[in-house]
């Protein structure tokens, strides 16, 4: 015979009513972004070209055996042809655009995705520490900020690249570390008021150390707008890299970049139109979508957005 308890439905109040299935913020998040349909599909544009650029290098060197340096001064700059296959054409060396607009998409995404997470990690350590210790410390480390805000943000990033020695990895530190004033200030944003919150008040009365609370309580309960800033971080740092190597001081040659594949094709668009055409298409799909995708997930973590 079963017992009484074995009778209860703990799915349901006593009044006979089911109650409500609870859900995390960022499962509540994912629901409503895949809801969007223009960043779904823009998402998808954007895993299409990483996985384009990530594969599509190796397997035209294996089909036709182009690789992105390779010279054929004898063909020259001939325009889009499926036979033989240069559906982008070729440059004034004969090299195949196509491939070289697949590799400077990698090397800009790499360089992007590297600079903002530079930048994000530097900010959110930055800001949290500023906005827990407040006072004298916090007016002190934000005056840095305003000083660094008030500079020209290229003109820091040409006066590294300039100075050091060019280099991809001097690269993602220049950009990285003159992106991250933003990311600070909506840290110690959201730090000053978490730390009045309950949750940080208990860690302190058993004794919890600053650093412990820093990283272990306020750092992920801020990720949510971090996040966000970093969706939108990343297109600005791969415009950013596109200027610098427009200039000549971005991705040196041999290694192409979307930036000096525009430099290339600014210089010779009067003739070889799509030397420059190709890879403007190129650059303008894969900002436009990472756009459009990091508003997305703005709106998505919004907790305004939410249904009451």
């Amino acid at each position: 015979m079963a017992t009484p308890a074995q009778n209860i439905d703990l799915n349901k109040t006593p009044s006979g009513s089911t109650l409500l299935e609870g859900t995390s913020l960022w499962k509540d998040a994912w629901q409503r972004l895949r809801k969007n349909k223009a960043a779904v599909v823009c998402g998808f544009i954007v895993l299409f070209l990483i996985i384009a650029c990530a594969i599509g290098p190796q397997l035209l060197d294996w089909i036709f055996g182009y690789t992105f340096e390779a010279q054929d001064l004898e063909y020259g700059a001939k325009g889009p042809t499926l036979a033989p296959f240069h559906p982008f054409g070729t440059d004034f060396f004969g090299r195949d655009l196509l491939t070289r607009v697949l590799v400077g998409g990698r090397i800009s995404l790499k360089v992007g995705l590297i600079a903002a997470s530079v930048a994000a990690i530097v900010g959110t350590i930055y800001g949290a520490v500023s906005g827990f210790f407040g006072g004298k410390i916090d007016d002190g480390m934000m005056r840095f900020v305003d000083v660094l805000y008030a500079l020209p943000y290229m003109f820091l990033v040409i006066i590294l690249v300039t100075i050091f020695e060019k280099s991809e990895s001097l690269l993602f530190v220049a950009l990285g570390l003159v992106g991250w004033l933003t990311t600070a200030r909506i840290v110690r944003g959201q730090v000053l008021s978490l730390k009045e919150q309950d949750f940080i008040q208990a860690a302190r009365s058993i004794g919890a150390r600053s650093h412990s609370i820093i990283f272990r309580h306020l750092i992920p309960n801020t990720l949510g707008p971090v996040i966000v800033y970093f969706t939108l971080t990343v297109p600005t740092m791969i415009l950013q890299e596109a200027f610098l190597s427009f200039l000549g001081l971005g991705i040196q040659p041999p290694n192409p970049s979307l930036g000096t594949l525009m430099n290339d094709g600014a210089n010779q668009m009067l003739v070889y139109w799509w030397t420059i055409v190709f890879p403007g298409i190129f650059m303008s799909l894969l900002l436009f979508s990472l756009n459009f995708l990091g508003d997305g997930v703005r709106d998505a973590l919004d907790p305004k957005m939410r249904k009451g």
